[in-house]
């Protein structure tokens, strides 16, 4: 069984992306205080991961995030693995994604007239290996090439596991992203990439997110999607409207479900005065993105959410779908 991004979403009209892998771990009992985070799990309790992806597929996501985000063959090696052992754990990530997609699918998605979930490649910028914030602002004073080596390993074992596409997400600069983009092209692997903003208009390093969409759209032909993730709510159908104008691709949006995140304790803080996380993702659709879920502190209520407008916004008619190239 294979489907592409048009195949759900010409289904669907909109793909529902799941939600944190973080967060759905923490409910399970995991223990994320630790510089590998969700890879931590991966090494020691891959069970916990597949129940994750099981949840995420009941409650309706027509794609899923492998826990591969913090899995960085230098992160784990500093941490006690072989090389060796490190480059398993990476595969291991897609393995899980893969096993428990069809499991799911055998069991339940077949019979309800799902689509087939496809398997994205989670793929962090730098800075999450730092685990310092610094994937937030891209601030990381290292040059092009140790950023192409740290990158290009892992996506080589990310592809080979069998992902669909490579997501390379929570980019906070048009310049990283430019980097995992020329390896992507050079593997000849389908990709989409997301950033994360700090407002209505820029990345985290303060690139206009319309340069990011005009710069990206051309000469990247294997670019599927492109949108944002790891972001406030309040700023995405800005962002939306940004990415629209400048470029013709796909648009995902995933953003955290309100709260702020302090790099220093680790720690996620409550905001007031919030919508609730299905009314925004509503507000999306209409706003054109083509993809719609949750990242940091979204679970599986947040995700059944985005499913119960997604049928909302097709009773207003079905959306035009954007073919991907």
């Amino acid at each position: 069984m294979k489907e592409s991004l048009t195949d759900i979403m010409e289904q669907n009209g909109v793909m529902v992306i799941d939600g944190s892998m973080g967060s759905a771990l923490e409910q399970l009992g995991a223990n994320l205080n630790n510089r590998l985070w969700t890879a931590r799990v991966l090494a020691e309790n891959p069970d916990l991961v597949r129940q994750v992806h099981m949840g995420y597929f009941r409650a309706g996501a027509d794609c899923g995030i492998t826990c591969s985000y913090q899995a960085t063959i230098p992160g784990l090696m500093e941490n006690g693995f072989t090389e060796a052992e490190a480059e398993q754990l990476i595969r291991r990530s897609v393995e899980i994604f893969l096993r428990a997609r069809e499991e799911w699918w055998e069991n339940e998605g077949k019979a309800a007239g799902r689509a087939y979930p496809l398997c994205l490649a989670g793929i962090g910028p730098y800075g999450a290996y730092r685990a310092d914030g610094s994937e937030y602002t891209g601030d990381y004073q290292i040059s092009d090439e140790e950023l192409d080596h740290f990158h290009r390993r892992r996506t080589e074992l990310l592809a080979e596991a069998g992902a669909d596409l490579l997501l390379f997400e929570t980019q906070p600069s048009l310049h990283e992203a430019l980097i995992a983009a020329k390896i992507a092209e050079e593997l000849e692997r389908d990709y989409w990439i997301s950033f994360s903003c700090v407002d209505g208009k820029h990345t985290g390093k303060g690139d206009r997110i319309a340069d990011c969409a005009r710069v990206l759209s051309k000469d990247h032909p294997h670019l599927k999607m492109i949108g944002v993730n790891c972001t406030k709510p309040e700023y995405i159908e800005s962002l939306i409207g940004e990415l629209k104008q400048n470029t013709d691709l796909p648009i995902a949006v995933y953003p955290n479900s309100g709260e702020t995140y302090d790099p220093v304790t680790k720690t996620w803080t409550a905001a007031n005065g919030n919508l609730d996380f299905g009314a925004y993702a509503l507000r999306y659709m209409k706003a054109g993105a083509s993809a719609v879920g949750g990242c940091c502190t979204t679970v599986e209520q947040h995700i059944r959410q985005v499913v119960r407008v997604r049928e909302t916004y097709r009773s207003l008619g079905k959306p035009a779908v954007i073919r991907v190239k």
